[in-house]
């Protein structure tokens, strides 16, 4: 039984590992982060194949085979959150206000985000339509200042793969 434990848990380990290093990978591909990408990249081919190597030098270990299984499962929602904590990029706000489009584009100016705002016509009338390009890690600090200045206000985002120019002051 602890040969089973211990089996289970090493490539547990190093799956969860593996496949986290993968996910944060690939998150920096989409995002065009190359020098992430090959590093991440890097480790996770090393940590693989010790795990595979694991795997393969013993297939008739359950706790091998069901660690390996655990371990991707787990690495996988591991790699999303540590990839949302490091938070790397930018994304694009679109802001949508039927009522108070000045106010708020006013008060993100205030907070230091530069606001591209544009009249529009929506489904009920006339919106201001608020443009936002900012740092993944402020994007929740926008969308509570517009959720404060207007709570009926629409927020879409999206990723921006590269930055040219620009103001980035907050």
């Amino acid at each position: 039984m602890l040969e089973f434990i211990t089996s289970f848990l090493t490539l547990f380990a190093l799956r969860l590992v593996d496949i986290s290093l993968y996910t944060v990978r690939f998150m920096s591909v989409v995002r065009g982060r190359k020098r992430m990408a090959w590093l991440f990249g890097f480790c996770q081919a090393f940590v693989y194949v010790v795990a595979i190597r694991a795997v393969l030098s013993d297939v008739g270990n359950w706790g091998k085979i069901l660690g390996y299984a655990a371990g991707f499962a787990t690495g996988t929602v591991v790699g999303m959150w540590i990839e949302g904590r490091l938070a790397i990029g930018y994304t694009h706000l679109r802001l949508v206000s039927a009522r108070r489009g000045a106010e708020l584009a006013e008060r993100l100016r205030q907070a230091g985000y530069a606001i591209t705002e544009v009249t529009a016509f929506g489904k009920d009338g006339m919106v201001t339509l608020l443009y936002c390009n900012v740092q993944r890690r402020k994007a929740r600090e926008v969308e509570r200042i517009a959720q404060e200045v207007d709570p009926e206000a629409f927020i879409t985002a999206e990723a921006v793969r590269s930055v040219r120019r620009g103001f980035w002051g907050a």
